[in-house]
Formats: C-alpha cells, structure tokens, sequence
C-alpha cells in the first residue's frame, strides 16, 4: 500500500499558496489582496514560510495518510 498523502497535501498547498493566485499577504498596496495574479518578494518568502508551517502541521503533527 501506498501512502499518497504527503504528495497530495503539499500540492494542494502549492498551489492555493502560490502568491497572488488565491491571496497575497502582504499586497503591493493593501495588507491583504486578492485573485491579483501580481506577485512580490515579500509575498513569496511570507507564502513560503506559511507552506512550510502547514507542511509540518499536516505531515508531522497530525500524522495524516491516504493509503491506495
């Protein structure tokens, strides 16, 4: 058996964190921005580090798997 959930959690989470594409914390000229497809290196190390902090939650603290 297969455990498909490391796979399938991190790519849910890259993609709705990808800066500008949902959100974008900060925004270029508000705190909060959204569906502005615009993007800025602030945003990209705030979003990664927000990927990383999920990344743990969902791998490690709550241990969870999709078996097939």
């Amino acid at each position: 058996m297969n455990d498909f959930a490391p796979l399938m959690i991190a790519t849910a989470l890259f993609a709705f964190l990808s800066p500008g594409l949902v959100l974008q914390l900060p925004g270029k000229t508000k705190a909060v921005e959204f569906l502005n497809m615009k993007t800025s290196v602030p945003a990209v190390v705030f979003h990664t580090v927000i990927y990383g902090l999920l990344l743990v939650l969902f791998l490690i603290v709550l241990n969870v798997h999709v078996y097939v």
